[in-house]
């Protein structure tokens, strides 16, 4: 099978090209049945295909139309700008960042990467719709291929190394691919085969200190967190045990790649150190900014044509 067919649209029918479909909206996209055989999955009756947070049509007009905000955009609209809410600017901005990195990306993808909890999925749908990329969570995908089964019962059932490994080909299958932003599950990096594969495009980690981590996740609950199922207390200090545990082994791998959004230097550069109150759309546009950052470096160095 060609690699650009590899992963599909699966619409009331036959099996649809996945790179005919760039532009339009998706609803949902499977793996083949050849890869799903070669790694021991049953189809499920009750499992759906793979859910495409694709960029919806009523985003991209959206986009469109903060485009043309931006085309017309003057010294009095500048001083208007003043008038707007926080989050009224901030699509502005972004929006803004998006239009002049995107010419430049030409269409390769962003790979994000990050501990549990760094915000991965809620930043990286934010650029997708700001780009007019597809937006993929890679856990998601191979929650999808098992049939439906989260994270934490594929550790139980399976083991971490049976996740790993379909991790490992959901990111190959990517990585053959364009204008995607893909949100990668916290223990990615700790593979080199999977460096090999986000490094066709872009990679940016989300760099977030661990005690907002901690809090981020005791919010919420551990359970989905198969990781966090290794240590005792309440769910505050587990978290952030393990999360310590964790950075320490995979800190320099997180290091790797090109690019480094750290929250706490945004919340400083804003005159504080709180990185509570810095919103997704905030943190999406540093990460655009360093994306334009690395482009330009590649560029110079003539890795970039």
């Amino acid at each position: 099978m060609e690699a650009s067919n590899v992963l599909r649209r699966q619409a009331c029918g036959p099996w649809m090209d996945f790179e005919k479909s760039r532009g339009k909206h998706v609803d949902c996209l499977q793996f083949p049945e050849r890869w799903r055989e070669q790694r021991g999955f049953q189809r499920s009756t009750t499992s759906g295909p793979f859910q495409l947070k694709s960029v919806s049509r009523k985003s991209r007009l959206v986009a469109r139309d903060l485009s043309c905000s931006y085309k017309n955009f003057t010294v009095s609209s500048e001083l208007e700008l003043k008038n707007l809410g926080t989050a009224e600017k901030e699509a502005l901005i972004i929006k803004k960042k998006a239009l002049e990195v995107s010419p430049h990306l030409k269409g390769s993808c962003i790979f994000l990467v990050g501990l549990m909890g760094s915000g991965k999925t809620t930043v990286g749908k934010i650029l997708s719709e700001a780009l007019g990329y597809y937006f993929f969570d890679s856990d998601k995908l191979v929650e999808q291929a098992v049939g439906g089964t989260s994270v934490a019962q594929i550790f139980k059932e399976h083991s971490e190394d049976f996740f790993r490994d379909n991790e490992s080909e959901a990111l190959r299958e990517l990585s053959l691919m364009h204008q995607l932003v893909v949100a990668t599950g916290g223990g990615a990096v700790i593979r080199p085969v999977n460096w090999k594969y986000m490094k066709q495009g872009i990679t940016v980690w989300l760099d977030v200190p661990l005690e907002a981590l901690a809090k981020r996740i005791a919010a919420v609950g551990t359970d989905s967190r198969p990781l966090l199922h290794e240590e005792d207390g309440d769910a505050y200090t587990k978290a952030y045990l393990r999360l310590t545990a964790l950075f320490k082994e995979r800190g320099e791998a997180y290091a790797n790649a090109d690019a480094r959004v750290s929250l706490l230097q945004i919340a400083a550069e804003k005159g504080h150190n709180d990185v509570s109150t810095l919103t997704p759309t905030a943190i999406a546009t540093e990460a655009l900014e360093r994306i334009k950052s690395v482009l330009s470096l590649k560029k110079s160095n003539g890795r970039l044509s």
